[in-house]
This record gives C-alpha cells, structure tokens and sequence, in this order.
C-alpha cells in the first residue's frame, strides 16, 4: 500500500518544537505516511510576502489533511490569520474540539467530556467590516441556511457516530432573532432527522453559567462562529488549558489538525514547551485517516504517561522539558 501523505505545517514560536516531538512519536508508530513540509505563519511573511503561501494551501489540497502548529497574528492590524485563510481558502467548515479531562490534571472540575462543534466559514468571522463615517465602524454578521444545515449535520452525524446522547445548540435568537433564529430552524430541522439523540437549545450568556456550574450536564455542542470561539476556549480551561486540548478543522475533503495553543514565543527556542495537545491533534488526526488502532495506541500511551504522573512539563508542575516528555510517550507505545 502506498504512502499517505501528510503536510506538515510548522508555524511560530514553539510551533516547530512541538512539530518535531509529535513526529518523532508518529514515527516510532511506523505508520504509512509521509511528512510534507510546507510554510504558513508570520514568521514566514518575509520569505514569501504573505503568512500563508499559495503552495501551502495546494499542498493541503492534494494531500487533503495537514499536521499544523500554532501560527501568530498581529492584533489590531497587519494581515488576515493564517488560520482563518486556510480555513476559507479549503472550505474546512466545521471546528471540531473534543474537551476531555486529563489524567492527573487538577482542575475545579472532574470527569468533562465535552465536544464543541464549531462553524467555521461566517458569522462575523467573514469579515465584512467598514466605516459608515469616522468614529462609527459597521461589523455584518452572516448566517446562511447552508452553513447553519451542513454545521447541524456534521454535529449529529458526529454524536451518532461516536455514541453521543446529546446536542446542544447554543445561540442569541432572543435578541437576533433573524440571524440566529436561522442557525435555530436549521439545527431544529436536521434535528428531526436523529430522534434518537436529545436535542436542546440554550441561550449563550445562561449556557456559559451552566456550563461553569456542571459541565457534566452537556455532551455534543453546536454553535456559530464568534460563539464557538469562545466556548472552545472556555471548555479547554475546565481541564488544564488550551496545552493538553486538540483541534480540527474539517471540510468535505480536507482536514486541518491543529494545536488550538498560542505560539509562546516567551519560552520558544528553549525545548520546554508542552506538545500534549499537538500530539493529541494527531491522534485525532490518525482516526480521521482511519488508522483507529494506532490512533487509540498513541492516545493510550498519552494517557498513561499522564496518569503514572512521572514525567510532566513546567506549565504541568513538572520538570520535564519536551525532549524528555516525548520520550516518555515513546516508551509507552
């Protein structure tokens, strides 16, 4: 059988640290793939005028899955995220975040098992902003039946699959009634199509209170855009951070894993940064290529290294830098 390929997309900061450990750890698994590197990322903006290289994004449509690190944006200025431009440029419309805790992490919070479902493509996330007259900026908000109905979609599809009792749609349809109402008649009606998984809606502002009160009460979470953002990052902080979180952002033909983290650049260069939630995005990654065995088999030795508690790096309490952490999970294969 012929090798799959894989671009591999470093990024910024610890970006390539946190890529070179998860490789090594694909690597002794010895699986049939072959790692195409290509640029995307601020770093890079010198080299090639932009952050994100047109050859890169044709690599990741030939290949149709990529391995990629965190990638910088400047705030308030510069040119548009990486991030959001692959996500466009290869229509990867559903941001799937699965949240679980880890173990010996503590946290305020035990046994989350969380999945935020995230649309990708619009809301206000598409962009389209101006200056009606100085001092006053008009931001449009888009929500189309098409997003909102494939997002639904990709959402029960996802629990049915994976044993999921429950769906949650998480919206504002009291004030924007238009707007999100819409993403609430689409979720409403693909809904129908899965009876055998409960569905409920509830507004953003109530859910984030519920959700810090018992996060145990939700399963499957489907959202827009702005809200998805948020929520994903709030989930990531009920067990441990955004380091020990994976991501990926999926489309019809292409898949994008991603650490979700920042790029670090205070400690990039010094081999200690953590790699958990790389790795963890490969994990996710190998399931998606159908590769499940080997996917559970470096998921499990994550996981052990974790709950034998030996081996953690600093932003963990450890003393461990990323060499020896990976180390760690290669002996646990």
């Amino acid at each position: 059988m012929a090798n799959r390929t894989v671009t591999i997309i470093n990024g910024d900061g610890i970006g390539p640290e946190v890529m070179a450990a998860t490789l090594r750890v694909l690597e002794a698994l010895k699986l049939p793939l072959e790692f195409e590197h290509k640029d995307a990322g601020a770093e890079v903006i010198a080299k090639y005028g932009t952050n994100l290289p047109h050859e890169t994004v044709e690599a990741v449509l030939r290949s149709g899955v990529a391995l990629k690190g965190p990638t910088g944006t400047v705030v308030g200025g510069g040119m548009p995220s990486a991030n959001v431009g692959l996500r466009k440029r290869l229509d990867l419309y559903s941001s799937l975040r699965p949240v679980k805790s880890v173990p010996n992490v503590k946290t305020r919070y035990e046994n989350v098992e969380l999945v935020v479902v995230r649309e990708n493509t619009e809301s206000l996330y598409a962009g389209l902003e101006h200056i009606i007259v100085p001092g006053v900026v008009e931001s449009l908000k888009i929500i189309t039946e098409k997003a909102s109905t494939r997002i639904a979609r990709f959402a029960f599809e996802y629990a049915k699959k994976n044993g999921r009792k429950k769906v949650t749609s998480v919206h504002k349809a009291n004030i924007m009634k238009l707007s999100d109402g819409l993403f609430l008649d689409c979720t409403r009606k693909v809904g129908r199509e899965f009876p055998e998984i409960q569905y409920e809606e509830v507004i953003i502002d109530n859910f984030c209170m519920q959700l810090v009160k018992d996060p145990t009460r939700y399963d499957v979470l489907v959202m827009e855009n702005l809200y998805g953002d948020i929520v994903s990052d709030l989930c990531a902080g009920l067990v441990g951070g955004l380091g020990v979180v994976p991501g990926a952002n999926i489309g019809e033909r292409t898949a994008v894993f991603e650490a979700v983290h920042g790029t670090a650049p205070d400690i990039a260069g010094k081999g200690i940064a953590n790699p958990t939630a790389l790795m963890m995005s490969a994990v996710m990654m190998l399931d998606w290529l159908g590769m499940r065995d080997e996917s559970k088999r470096m998921e499990n030795a994550i996981q052990k290294v974790y709950t034998e508690g030996k081996v953690r790096t600093g932003d963990l309490g450890g003393s461990a830098n990323t060499r020896e952490f990976t180390d760690a999970i290669i002996a646990a294969l």
